[in-house]
């Protein structure tokens, strides 16, 4: 980018890249004197714009450098929840958790020092543009959601959960989508400006940057506006919110008081009409898969509400050969004759969560922190699938719905492939006690309504302690429950079979974070021939 032509000071470069940090952190929803702020919509834009006039002038290594510094605290700040997973409910030493969010917030550093190295290579090319920067964020974006196994978390493009109008482009792009616009609009602000403060006539391909802005926005209020969920059929579903704490949650002592719990709220749910009531993850106590006792109470439970349940249980079963026990994170789906449905195993766990990585090399000194009642890592299911759902005195066959467990709603492509498979409706379930009253279970419940965004189906979502809700297929939360309070929603939600529910994204994927890496591979190409042109130039001027 051409601006600021003369290379900022320490000081002001120090300033642009603690704004750049701040401003980062305040995208994302956190919690502040009792209420939720959430800034995204009108600071998404400026993080990457503070960004690069904190790098301008660099030589790439520098700006690798300070990006991975820069990168790492802002994110570190982000994750600052992982002290309370890890050393509150983990128990782990105080030091772990603070390692935690500084190893991850480097993690994620490390993909700002990749595009802020990148851009300045792309720089001394002159090919530093809003247009690279937002091709570059975005491949960036989309590979940290697969590099050694993914963490996504703070992706740009979801602090514009709440930008109704630019929320419609998800269903095309996915939340990709979102950064790349959210990085172009900001830095063809920065460029116009700085153009205009130095009296200089902005190139066209600023000016195109602000009008492509504009035209995603109008693109998605277009998309939205044609859906019509006339005619749908609607399933009555009712979400539970035991609000279990951590520390009980699987007490033997409590196991009684929790079944209750769930029970009473069961019990309230279909009062209220629910046909199908949804349990939120790992909410039972006990294996329903070895307990005959608990799957009757179970049973007959399903038999008084007359409703299908979705319970959220702890799978076990047991090697062949050695009889080692083998734990799951699952979902079960439980109908009015008593019948337990196919097992849903989660396919996508949390690295050091729920499973230690090199568990052979590391295992030793490092523990699973998130395994609860498992005595052991726990196993990854065979993979995304959706799963059949009967419906009660409706005559009709069942339908196809998804259960994406927790740490999946994190994946776009993984919950993407559940719809494409034929899920007419979300019905995510998630334990969101482990990040106690701080801004993650509301960064998560803004995860959760981009896939319902990039989906268009409708989700029912129910957390232990909270936030549950309803989202629709625009990504807008219709309903939810307040934190760390026990809580119940009830609420239609429209089935969106294909082609109705669904989408581009459903269909094929990420094309947008595809074409996104070609543009910035081509660039890279067209910056290194540069490179190597002016390398020959200044040899051959040397040599006469």
């Amino acid at each position: 980018m051409k601006a600021p032509r003369v290379e900022p000071g320490p000081r002001l470069r120090a300033a642009w890249l603690t704004g750049y940090v701040v401003v980062t952190f305040a995208s994302f929803p956190h919690p502040l004197g009792g209420r939720v702020v959430d800034l995204g919509v009108a600071l998404a834009w400026w993080g990457p714009a503070l960004l690069l006039l904190g790098l301008a002038g660099l030589a790439p290594l520098r700006a690798a450098a300070l990006g991975l510094a820069a990168g790492g605290v802002a994110h570190a700040a982000i994750l600052h929840w992982i002290y309370i997973v890890t050393v509150v409910h983990g128990h782990a030493p105080a030091i772990a958790g603070v390692a935690g969010p500084i190893g991850l917030g480097l993690y994620i550093g490390a993909f700002t020092a990749l595009f802020a190295a990148g851009m300045a290579f792309l720089g001394r090319a002159g090919l530093a543009t809003p247009w690279s920067a937002a091709l570059l964020w975005t491949a960036l974006e989309h590979l940290r959601s697969f590099a050694l196994s993914g963490f996504p978390w703070a992706t740009l493009g979801y602090a514009q959960h709440e930008n109704g109008a630019l929320l419609g482009l998800a269903r095309y792009t996915g939340v990709y989508g979102l950064s790349f616009v959210s990085v172009l609009g900001g830095a063809a602000a920065l460029q116009l400006g700085c153009d205009l403060w130095a009296c200089r006539r902005p190139a066209r391909g600023t000016w195109l940057g602000v009008v492509a802005v504009l035209a995603a926005h109008a693109l998605g209020v277009a998309a939205v506006s044609s859906d019509s969920e006339s005619g749908l059929i609607r399933v009555r579903v009712g979400v539970l919110q035991g609000n279990i704490d951590q520390g009980v949650k699987w007490s033997r002592e409590w196991s009684e008081r929790i079944l209750e719990t769930y029970e009473e709220l069961a019990r309230e749910a279909a009062a209220a009409g629910a046909e199908v009531i949804l349990w939120p993850e790992s909410s039972l106590p006990g294996f329903i898969d070895q307990d005959p006792v608990l799957r009757r109470r179970l049973a007959d439970l399903a038999a008084e509400t007359g409703a299908t349940h979705v319970l959220g249980v702890v799978g076990l079963d047991f090697d062949r050969r050695t009889r080692r026990p083998i734990f799951f994170d699952s979902a079960v789906v439980l109908d009015t004759l008593g019948d337990f449905g196919r097992r849903y195993d989660k396919s996508h766990l949390v690295p050091f969560g729920e499973y230690v990585p090199l568990r052979d090399q590391i295992g030793f000194f490092v523990k699973a922190v998130a395994r609860g009642v498992a005595s052991d890592n726990v196993t990854a299911g065979p993979g995304p699938r959706p799963v059949s759902l009967p419906l009660p005195e409706r005559g009709a066959p069942p339908v196809t719905v998804a259960v994406p467990i927790c740490y999946e709603l994190l994946f776009p492509d993984l919950v993407r492939r559940m719809v494409d498979q034929g899920a007419e409706a979300l019905l995510a379930i998630t334990n969101d006690a482990w990040y106690g009253r701080t801004g993650a279970p509301y960064q998560f419940l803004a995860m959760t309504a981009v896939r319902s965004a990039e989906t268009r189906v409708w989700t029912a979502r129910a957390a232990n302690t909270g936030v549950s809700a309803i989202i629709d297929s625009r990504g807008r939360v219709r309903e939810q429950t307040r934190i760390f309070e026990r809580g119940l929603l009830v609420a239609d939600v429209p089935l969106r079979p294909a082609p109705l529910g669904g989408s581009f994204y459903t269909r094929h994927g990420d094309v947008f974070a595809a074409a996104c890496w070609i543009g910035s591979v081509w660039l890279g190409a067209v910056a290194w021939r540069r490179s190597r042109r002016k390398a020959r130039g200044a040899g051959k001027a040397d040599h006469e």
